[in-house]
């Protein structure tokens, strides 16, 4: 049997992250909107409001690194779950578990690196701050505005 779900989608809020009384075990509770693959009649796009619920340290981090309209992939199973309200009507709930999150949109451009508080630089390394490791290796692409010099005899074709 599978009982498997992948998601992605929005927080509607920020997690209502707590811990159990009995051995304080953190659990968080949230929704996430996903929008449908149509449209309505009146051409306009709905969207799914799914219950779900993160336990132990993924509740944790899931909690300090999202935010509400934060985008989201989760993954995780379906689980039904009833109890008794206090009209003592029996209550059903669905609801995803989540077992894994992944953040899928990077975060502001003007965020910096939480561990030492600087920018970390992205794409490729200038040409002046390369480090040679021979100055006896002449680099046949170093300059590729200027053509290769090879022969018909080097080329395997």
């Amino acid at each position: 049997m599978i009982n498997n779900v992948v998601l992605i989608g929005r927080l509607t809020k920020e997690l209502d992250l707590r811990y159990t009384s009995n051995n304080g075990q953190a659990v968080a509770s949230f929704n996430i909107a996903v929008n449908r693959q149509f449209t309505n009649a009146k051409r306009e796009r709905e969207a799914d409001f799914i219950n779900c619920v993160v336990w132990r340290k993924t509740a944790e981090n899931m909690a300090n690194f999202t935010k509400k309209g934060s985008l989201v992939g989760l993954e995780g199973r379906i689980q039904t779950r009833s109890y008794d309200n206090q009209q003592g009507q029996k209550v059903y709930v669905t609801e995803v578990v989540v077992e894994n999150f992944s953040l899928l949109e990077p975060r502001s451009k003007n965020t910096t690196d939480q561990s030492n508080g600087s920018n970390i630089p992205t794409g490729p390394v200038p040409a002046n701050n390369r480090t040679q490791t021979s100055d006896a290796y002449d680099d046949p692409f170093d300059k590729s505005s200027q053509p290769i010099d090879i022969s018909d005899d080097d080329l395997p074709f």
